[in-house]
């Protein structure tokens, strides 16, 4: 395997500190999502939306690449889980922020910048907190909605808008509370599916395989439409699977004290 010719210091069974090279190929991956999220800016600042969200969602292909590659490999470090996580807030932070208040939120003045400004505090907390909690948290569910997921809902809202021709008022008001919520979700504690940490892991049937060229010919052909729903349908999974769940357990909280009742 490859190295940079950037060192990591790490400590021994024995106590010693050791300089060791960085995994060259993961963190290429790594720097290209850094490289997406950056260009997005430039082309937000420009005022080329579309083609800023649209780095931001290949920024989301090299993000679920390099710790593919990391873990297919053995190659994962506390180096590249930084270096990750750095390029995860420029990508799915600043960049995703930038966008929309570059296209939306200007209008508001201090309380657009300042929604573009929580939804980056939000998505570096979300990203602090996880690797926190990244060595006892359950595998195949995240705490709050990952932020790439959210940077993909800004990215995927401002293609199909653009692709409908929305404008005016309403358009602004809906992205101003899209920012807000979407800065909630991911400081808070509902839970959401971890689809990148198991839909490539073992084996599964042939229908798989074809569900999936379904997938890609759909997106191939309503690209905005298509990529649109999904990251809706992922960003409102956790809520209405909390929301399911609590009611679930109100009845059955409700049902037993009926029958307490009864029975006294």
């Amino acid at each position: 395997m490859g190295y940079l010719c950037v060192f990591e210091k790490y400590e021994n069974k024995c106590g010693v500190n050791v300089i060791r090279g960085i995994y060259l190929l993961p963190n290429l991956f790594t720097m290209g999502n850094l490289f997406c999220g950056f260009f997005a800016m430039i082309s937000a600042i420009k005022g080329d939306y579309g083609t800023a969200a649209t780095a931001i969602i290949v920024a989301n292909v090299f993000d679920i690449l390099d710790g593919k590659v990391a873990r297919m490999m053995n190659a994962t470090s506390r180096f590249g889980m930084e270096f990750d996580s750095l390029a995860d807030l420029v990508s799915f932070g600043v960049a995703p922020a930038l966008l929309i208040f570059q296209w939306s939120l200007s209008s508001f003045g201090r309380l657009g910048w300042l929604a573009a400004f929580l939804f980056v505090a939000c998505g570096a907390l979300r990203l602090a907190r996880y690797n926190v909690q990244a060595d006892s948290a359950p595998k195949g569910s995240f705490t709050g909605l990952p932020i790439p997921a959210a940077a993909s809902m800004a990215a995927t809202t401002v293609l199909i808008a653009d692709h409908l021709g929305a404008t005016g008022i309403e358009r602004n008001i809906v992205l101003l509370l899209l920012c807000y919520g979407l800065a909630f979700l991911m400081v808070s504690n509902v839970k959401y599916p971890a689809f990148k940490e198991s839909i490539f892991q073992g084996r599964a049937p042939f229908v798989a395989l074809v569900m999936m060229a379904v997938v890609f010919i759909v997106i191939a052909a309503e690209p905005q439409i298509s990529l649109f729903i999904l990251a809706v349908i992922y960003t409102f999974s956790g809520p209405v699977k909390s929301l399911l769940l609590l009611t679930g357990l109100l009845k059955k909280r409700t049902q037993g004290f009926d029958e307490e009742k009864i029975v006294h």
